[in-house]
């Protein structure tokens, strides 16, 4: 998986969502507005809103490309996102059209260096 400094994660599908520290900042998730499905995105484009008790968010892509799926368990249950934000609350998947965008990207170590308390 590879993140970046506002908090999304993407994986080897191309599966993209937000990472645990951010839900743990935004708190429980009760709303969310999902992509449509043929999209075109760059990176760094706000493609879903989130809405929490605490707070409304943006995501945004790590990676520029076609939106090809989105998760609709998420639309049944958004709770899904508050339990499991980095597996299966994952929000959308995307067909890369610029693959090395992802070595802009962190790993997983450097994101923890990035999110870990002083």
């Amino acid at each position: 998986m590879y993140y970046t400094d506002s908090h999304e994660w993407i994986d080897a599908e191309g599966k993209i969502g937000m990472t645990t520290y951010a839900q743990q900042e935004l708190g429980e998730i009760v709303y969310l507005q999902l992509p449509q499905i043929g999209r075109q995105v760059r990176a760094g484009e706000e493609v879903v809103i989130l809405e929490s008790t605490k707070a409304a968010a943006d995501v945004y892509s790590p990676v520029s490309g076609e939106i090809i799926a989105v998760n609709e368990e998420l639309l049944r249950s958004p709770d899904l996102l508050n339990r499991s934000p980095e597996t299966g609350g994952w929000l959308f998947q995307i067909r890369l059209s610029h693959p090395q965008e992802l070595e802009t990207l962190m790993n997983r170590a450097t994101y923890l260096q990035l999110v870990k308390p002083e």
